[in-house]
Order: structure tokens, then C-alpha cells, then sequence
């Protein structure tokens, strides 16, 4: 079993299966798009243990509280490494977390949405530490995401070839 896999485990956490699209939709690009040294890693939500889209949805400072978002930003991270390690195998083959693109479906006015995406940084400097784990960062609002998920999240890492 590999460090990140032990540490996953040891929190209690499970990386979730591939994403159950909902009916009718095919998508046209890989989840993780491996190139030397570089995975560039597409848009994620938040996913349940049983890769269906996790709940609840909606809009974060309405239907869903700062906590709520911070959640779905953890599970995001969880599916966002599920895909990687399908993609490269090994998780402890990532060197360093390069670069975050966070959205937040934020209600009008809202704008604590770091605050959302701490629950994505967060579980990947616990993971990965200050070092490999530390990574250029954005989180914004929009008025809207896919299927009403709270977050989509985006990303780069380097990886051991």
C-alpha cells in the first residue's frame, strides 16, 4: 500500500469509483491528461462513496452553508484522486501539487469562497504536506455548475515518470 493510500485510510477515507455519468451524457476528455512530467487534472465535483454526484447540491450561502462547501471541496479532492491514481497508478508518484482552480456555485453577494476550497487544500496538504502538498491557488463564484454541484475543481501536479 502506498503513503498517501495509508493515509487515506488511517482518516477513514475512501476513494470513490468511477464518476456514474447520468443518463444520456458521454464526455469528451479524460478526467486526468498525463504529459511527461505533468497531469493536468479536468473539472471534478464532489462524489459519494458510490461515484454517483455526492448531495446536496446548490448554490453555497443559500441552500448550502460554508461548511457544507467546505465538505463538498473534500469530497472533490477525494474523486480528483481517484482519477489520478487510475491515470498514474502510484498516488505517491504526485512530486508536487502544482496548481488549484476552484469555482464555487455561489449564491449573489456570497464571498467567503476560499473559505469553501480550504476543504479541498486542506485534505491535500494533510495528505502530501507543506512541501509536495503546497500549490498555487484561485477560488471563485459563479452563477452557475453542472448538475448544481457547490464546487468544481481543477488542478496540475507533477509526477515522478
Amino acid at each position: 500500500m502506498s503513503r498517501i493510500e495509508s493515509k487515506l485510510q488511517s482518516l477513514g477515507l475512501v476513494l470513490p469509483p468511477p464518476l456514474a455519468m447520468p443518463p444520456g451524457l458521454a464526455l469528451p476528455f479524460p478526467w486526468v491528461r498525463v504529459l511527461g512530467r505533468r497531469a493536468l487534472i479536468s473539472g471534478h465535483g464532489p462524489q459519494a462513496p458510490d461515484g454517483r454526484i455526492a448531495q446536496p447540491c446548490g448554490k453555497v450561502g443559500a441552500q448550502l452553508s460554508v461548511e457544507q462547501g467546505y465538505e463538498a471541496a473534500r469530497l472533490t479532492a477525494l474523486a480528483i484522486l481517484a482519477n489520478l491514481q487510475r491515470a498514474i497508478g502510484d498516488l505517491d508518484r504526485v512530486t508536487a501539487w502544482v496548481r488549484v482552480f476552484g469555482m464555487v456555485n455561489a449564491a449573489p453577494g456570497f464571498n467567503r469562497t476560499p473559505a469553501v476550497i480550504n476543504g479541498f487544500s486542506d485534505l491535500i496538504l494533510q495528505l502530501y504536506g507543506p512541501e509536495a502538498g503546497a500549490h498555487a491557488r484561485s477560488a471563485i463564484g459563479v452563477a452557475e455548475l453542472p448538475f448544481d454541484i457547490p464546487v468544481e475543481i481543477e488542478g496540475e501536479v507533477e509526477i515522478d515518470v
